[in-house]
């Protein structure tokens, strides 16, 4: 009574479980269409599988129901073969191959062949009693050449195993980990269902199986979803770049022209520093990884180095920062004391100070840029918290850093951003 109890629940488990997958494949929105129809197919089977073990437990223990006992198991085993040639389908795909490359075209073909050829003995078993076979009172008994029926299913997963292993370089990790998790363990099982009888473990590694798929469904979603804001949060950042103030470019510009005549070589300092802040700007653009906080640190160094060009005797800008041995998400310093400089020269007639501090603490790298201007809040203008809300944005998705910003009690902003020491990246 046990065994019955313990096989129905399995059975019913695995039922709930691939009506789950099938919806979640289905509605699934950051999926291509191929995962989505391989998903959709892959559950779907599963999901027949579970329901012939499910009729086969029911029917087991009627007498008279061999004959439907029979066409049952024939349809369980012919669902549990083909679960043994989609992961060579999915390995193709992933690794971008076709069928008619000569190395996925020779793994392919054999796999096929062995599956034709557990087709034909499949068929063939239900005109002899060589493979297994019912008796008139609903018994399930093995026949003497049951191992060999079981044998090209082996050769299938083994076939599965090496190609995985070969195409190694080929798979992300969790693609590769995800294959083997299935492949080792159902390869073990069948081996071991030759010559005993391990009905639940089968069940047990068809239930792994849809663990790891339904796990690389989640992952998907999750890692589409981080890739879809991360391109929103870089879109914002391009936008702004590309929406730099015009009466800033406007000032430089005429600084540059009354300088030709005032100091020549100052003109061409200038000229070169608003070149070089362009450059970094739109390679900031460009880049989709984080950049060695140094370069960070030259993009506002020529940033600064134009705006003293029109504020020398207004603008004091001090640099403590021993620690660059670090990595953040391109454009984050340069906006934060972009914004120190356009709120206290727009709010203020008064000389502003600013100080950019990087330190290692033990939870990671941390740059403080404070200014002694009249601060700002959501009342003043949303400008500088989009900004910042932006730079907020990508640290959190791209190193896991994050972004705080507090008034000092002497006047002025103090904007702290944190990288994590588990978040950090070799320098080279």
């Amino acid at each position: 009574m046990s065994e019955m109890i313990l096989g129905f629940s399995i059975g019913g488990a695995l039922l709930v479980m691939m009506l789950f997958g099938i919806a979640q494949s289905a509605l699934m929105p950051a999926s291509d269409k191929w995962s989505k129809r391989y998903f959709i197919a892959f559950f779907t089977l599963l999901f027949l599988c579970s329901v012939c073990c499910y009729l086969a437990l029911i029917l087991w223990y009627d007498p008279n129901m061999a004959a439907a006992e029979r066409v049952v198991y024939f349809f369980e085993c012919l669902c549990l073969s083909s679960l043994m040639v989609l992961p060579t389908v999915f390995l193709m795909h992933c690794c971008g191959e076709t069928i008619k490359s000569a190395v996925s075209g020779t793994l392919t073909k054999a796999v096929t062949a062995l599956w034709c050829v557990y087709f034909v003995m499949l068929i063939y078993a239900q005109f002899t009693d060589a493979f297994y076979y019912v008796t008139p009172d609903n018994q399930y008994f093995r026949g003497p050449l049951f191992a060999l029926l079981i044998f090209p299913l082996d050769v299938i997963m083994l076939l599965n195993i090496a190609g995985t292993v070969r195409r190694r370089e080929k798979l992300s990790r969790r693609y590769y980990v995800a294959l083997l998790l299935y492949l080792i363990p159902m390869t073990g099982a069948l081996f071991v269902h030759s010559f005993v009888s391990v009905d639940v473990l089968l069940v047990f590694c068809m239930a792994l199986f849809a663990l790891v798929m339904y796990g690389l469904i989640i992952s998907d979603n999750v890692i589409q979803y981080t890739r879809q804001q991360r391109e929103i949060a870089n879109q914002r950042a391009s936008v702004m770049v590309l929406q730099m103030r015009p009466h800033f470019i406007y000032n430089t510009m005429m600084s540059i022209y009354y300088l030709c005549d005032q100091d020549p070589q100052k003109a061409k300092q200038v000229t070169l520093d608003f070149t070089t802040y362009l450059r970094k700007n739109f390679t900031a653009i460009a880049s989709e990884n984080t950049v060695p906080f140094v370069t960070e640190m030259e993009h506002t160094r020529a940033y600064l180095a134009v705006e003293k060009a029109q504020f020398e005797d207004s603008l004091f800008v001090s640099f403590d920062t021993p620690h660059t041995m670090f990595r953040v998400p391109p454009l984050t310093l340069q906006p934060i004391v972009e914004n120190a400089v356009k709120h206290g020269m727009r709010m203020s007639s008064a000389p502003i100070h600013i100080s950019v501090v990087t330190r290692m603490t033990d939870a990671g790298s941390e740059i403080i840029v404070e200014d002694d201007g009249p601060g700002f809040s959501r009342a003043d203008n949303d400008e500088p918290h989009i900004a910042l809300d932006n730079i907020r944005q990508r640290l959190d998705m791209m190193c896991g850093g994050k972004l705080t910003i507090t008034t000092r009690e002497e006047g002025g902003t103090s904007v702290k951003v944190t990288i994590p020491a588990a978040k950090e990246f070799d320098f080279a």
